[in-house]
Order: C-alpha cells, then sequence, then structure tokens
C-alpha cells in the first residue's frame, strides 16, 4: 500500500520528521474543529492526511527562526 503524499515529497518541504508530527498533528486538530480545509477536493478522508496535504502544496509551513 502506497501512502500520499510520500515522506520523500514532504521532507522537501519540512525537514524533520519531528517537526512535520507536530506540524501535521496540530492542523489536524484545528481541522477536526473548524473544517476549514485550504486545498480542494482532498484525497485524504482524515485530517492529518488532509493536513499533510496542505503541506505538500505549500498553504502549511513552518516559519524558520
Amino acid at each position: 500500500m502506497m501512502l500520499e503524499p510520500s515522506i520523500d515529497v514532504l521532507q522537501e518541504k519540512v525537514k524533520s520528521k519531528y517537526t512535520l508530527v507536530i506540524l501535521s498533528a496540530k492542523r489536524a486538530r484545528q481541522l477536526s474543529e473548524t473544517k476549514d480545509l485550504q486545498v480542494e477536493n482532498p484525497k485524504s478522508q482524515k485530517y492529518v492526511g488532509m493536513a499533510l496535504e496542505e503541506v505538500v502544496a505549500g498553504k502549511l509551513y513552518l516559519e524558520e527562526d
């Protein structure tokens, strides 16, 4: 079973796997409460998957210090 988006594509956007997990988990919680999705027609039905799709689309990112 192939997961989308792949970890390789995600790490091009966010270098640290730990940071990626924290970022997507926080966004997934927001999505569950607000349903304010920033990508159209997500492939995933789950909030974490939708958050990861937002990362790949460049809609969700982490500002560097």
